[in-house]
């Protein structure tokens, strides 16, 4: 029987629950812990895979037997119905017109922003190139090429070798005959899609070239390496701005959904290829370890060589044309998207970060403090100051630096009920505050949409500055390329003012029912 560790966890998986011979007795043994899942997905996950729940039910080493025979389900399995799918939108407000009804502008949110953008590329997904037998090769892609999936995929990268500009957001990485695998290509069904050629828009860049060989590339040892573990293929955004990058980390966990087909789909036994030269540094790099278990690769890891990948993903993309998170078009007056939800807790119980039990009823306030050129408070500590003098408040100013270890400052967020910031990227962080907390945007530099409609996403209660006539700006703003602008400049604040919106924002921490659960706090008025 083949050993049971996180090594060879995902071959195991594939030969127990892909081939015929698979039963459950060949699982006897299996060390369900190696999955890693957040206790809160666990019931959704056995629910997805009949035979890891079986299993469960007659293993006395499975740690989740309480959540087998729950029907409960992520919302895009065919078999999922409604009232028990993992979420389902808040909509009481107006839906403007855009909808005829309170259902369609449930579903709309549904579609746009939650599990139902997943069930969509789901559908969308139709086979490129046909395989024949075991060892062809296949690829199959959503619309647009948003999202693809191959197996045994060759990548020339003999050329690389005599590049020496550094590569990033290049859309000529590849060329004609570069990218290929064994199988009966539809070109005109490839053609079709080659629509969204950016940089991080799709996968028509890379993917247009992709050619039909003669000899399956492994079986004919037509490359230099092959690569047996899963990959990742990923085209990043910013990786200084958190905003920006976790675009890329959002939809690396969505894309986990889309391609549900055994039960390894959380496994961290892959690979991630960044598809630039680059040597990949961010302050946000803790994140990878919710994800693989290996150091990340870059095409430098390949200069010079060919390829072959026996499965390999290409994920969706932070800047697709009505996509997740950076693109998403939102229905008015709804809010709370389970997938949001879903990957905040994926990420917080990953990477290990601690929920602190509660000492007092004291609602937990986090302020960010910048350290930047510009949006700076300029009356912070008269702000800060008046904020203290209420005993049931606890605050604390932070300060999130690129020194500043990530893990820190997620157990930071985790742990805040209230979270300020003026606008800028670490507002990002609100993904990870605990479902009852309030965001409040001190000034959104009349860039109105943007934290508002993430906050949005993750069902956060949100606030931002109203009364331009109570804040003073130091000057006009410059813009780099020129012209007064909102954003390049630094504040001063109504004191009063603040502390008002504060009280707004506790008061619905306070009034709660999730927050109620773990204080029992009396819940008089501010």
């Amino acid at each position: 029987m083949m050993k049971h560790n996180p090594d060879n966890l995902y071959l195991y998986l594939l030969l127990v629950f892909i081939t015929s011979e698979g039963t459950a007795e060949d699982l006897t043994g299996f060390d369900f812990t190696t999955l890693n899942l957040s206790p809160e997905h666990v019931p959704y996950y056995l629910h997805q895979f009949p035979k890891v729940a079986e299993l469960c039910s007659t293993s006395d080493s499975c740690p989740f037997k309480d959540a087998v025979g729950k029907q409960l389900c992520w919302g895009y399995e065919d078999t999922c119905v409604k009232d028990q799918q993992f979420s389902t939108p808040v909509c009481k407000g107006s839906h403007k017109g855009w909808v005829k009804s309170k259902e369609e502008q449930i579903e709309s949110f549904y579609n746009q922003g939650d599990f139902g953008y997943v069930k969509e590329q789901r559908k969308e997904m139709k086979v490129l190139c046909d395989a024949s037998k075991q060892t062809d090769s296949s690829l199959e892609c959503s619309s647009y090429l948003r999202f693809c999936r191959g197996r045994n995929i060759m990548m020339n990268f003999t050329h690389l070798a005599n590049r020496d500009e550094p590569i990033r957001y290049k859309m000529d990485v590849l060329h004609e005959g570069q990218i290929g695998g064994h199988c009966r290509l539809h070109e005109k069904e490839l053609k079709e899609e080659v629509q969204h050629v950016s940089p991080l828009q799709s996968w028509a860049p890379e993917l247009r070239f992709f050619t039909s060989l003669s000899q399956p590339p492994i079986e004919s040892k037509h490359c230099d390496i092959v690569i047996d573990k899963p990959t990742v293929v990923m085209k990043i955004d910013a990786t200084v701005n958190m905003y920006h990058h976790f675009c890329d980390f959002f939809n690396l966990y969505a894309s986990q959904h889309v391609n549900a087909s055994h039960p390894s789909m959380f496994s961290n036994e892959l690979h991630v290829l960044i598809w630039e030269s680059y040597q990949y540094h961010s302050v946000f790099s803790p994140t990878w370890d919710a994800f693989t278990r290996y150091p990340i690769w870059n095409l430098k890891t390949f200069k010079g060589k060919t390829v072959c990948f026996r499965n390999i993903v290409f994920p969706l993309l932070p800047r697709m044309i009505f996509g997740l998170y950076y693109n998403t078009p939102l229905m008015y007056g709804c809010e709370k998207s389970g997938l949001f939800k879903a990957f905040s807790q994926h990420i917080l119980h990953r990477l290990q970060i601690p929920f602190h039990p509660r000492k007092n009823n004291q609602v937990r306030i986090a302020f960010l403090s910048r350290e930047t050129t510009y949006r700076k408070v300029l009356n912070e500590d008269a702000l800060l100051s008046s904020l203290r003098k209420n005993p049931r408040y606890f605050v604390q100013k932070v300060v999130f630096t690129h020194l500043t270890d990530f893990k820190t400052q997620l157990e930071v967020i985790r742990n805040s009920d209230v979270l300020i910031g003026m606008h800028g990227a670490g507002l990002t962080h609100l993904l990870f505050l605990p479902d009852w907390a309030a965001v409040f945007e001190l000034y959104n530099c009349e860039d109105d949409r943007c934290y508002l409609d993430l906050a949005r996403l993750r069902g956060l209660f949100y606030l931002t500055w109203q009364d331009v006539k109570k804040l003073k700006p130091q000057d006009q703003g410059h813009h780099p390329d020129g012209g007064a602008h909102a954003k390049f400049t630094n504040y001063e604040f109504d004191v009063p003012e603040f502390i008002k919106l504060v009280n707004i924002c506790a008061k619905s921490v306070i009034n709660n029912k999730e927050f109620q659960k773990i204080t029992s706090t009396n819940h008089d008025e501010l």
